[in-house]
């Protein structure tokens, strides 16, 4: 069974962004990238599959600048067997990203695709679902525990208050929570080793996809700054502040 696991170059999550000063967006000049944590967990459940003898071949992909294939070494050195870069320098929103994967999809005939819920840097939390739209697939979001067997996926998925269990027959799209499992360290061996893996690059139009931006972002700023916090003498004076002042009661 062929794996096609998503791949996405954002911010690393230990770095405090910067807005533009001029608003169009975040500034990612000279700042650390590297793996979207929830696509890191996608990774990780393919190469856990894999090793279950549930799959036999983890294809990772990644769309974007040149620099992605740093992100697709990464996953290689996790446990992809090869890779695939669709580059561009065009801004990438997630009904771009789901069309180039649905004709990746119809390309390499997986019979899963597991992908992060979202990304941290939009946190759109659409590709999947979008994708899975586009295929006509049956989907199972925010997995929180996934097991593959006889042409069937189970999934747990979380919902408020609780679990839901789901089975899928494949082909079937997954999307992975961050309890889904512990993603490896990557060791120095693997990595030498997805050097010399399989990396193949497409642009966008070899793959018949349109990715122009639909939305345009108007403006990005940061939140506004928490005011410092007093202390009152007692609960008469905090009822008072709560009710006159911050007027909440």
């Amino acid at each position: 069974m062929k794996v096609l696991v998503p791949v996405k170059r954002v911010v690393d999550y230990n770095v405090k962004v910067r807005v533009k000063s001029d608003g169009t967006g975040v500034d990612i000049a000279n700042v650390k990238m590297s793996m979207n944590p929830f696509d890191e967990i996608a990774i990780e459940e393919a190469t856990r599959l894999k090793e279950k003898g549930a799959v036999t071949e983890i294809i990772a992909v990644s769309c974007g600048v040149l620099q992605c294939q740093e992100t697709l070494r990464t996953a290689m050195a996790i446990g992809a067997d090869r890779a695939i870069l669709v580059e561009t320098s065009e801004e990438l929103q997630p009904l771009a990203v789901a069309k180039l994967l649905k004709a990746l999809v119809d390309k390499e005939k997986p019979q899963l695709v597991i992908l992060g819920k979202q990304a941290i840097d939009d946190d759109c939390n659409q590709t999947g679902q979008m994708l899975a739209a586009l295929l006509g697939w049956p989907q199972a979001t925010f997995a929180s525990k996934v097991e593959v067997a006889d042409g069937v996926a189970k999934v747990t998925r979380e919902v408020d208050g609780g679990a839901e269990t789901l089975s899928l027959s494949l082909p079937a799209i997954i999307t992975t929570d961050l309890r889904l499992n512990e993603p490896r360290y990557v060791t120095l061996p693997n990595i030498m080793k997805a050097k010399k893996k399989q990396l193949d690059n497409f642009k966008p139009e070899d793959l018949g996809v349109d990715v122009k931006p639909r939305i345009k972002t108007l403006k990005v700023s940061e939140p506004a700054k928490r005011s410092a916090g007093i202390k009152v003498a007692d609960v008469a004076a905090l009822v008072d502040k709560l009710k006159n002042e911050a007027k909440v009661i």
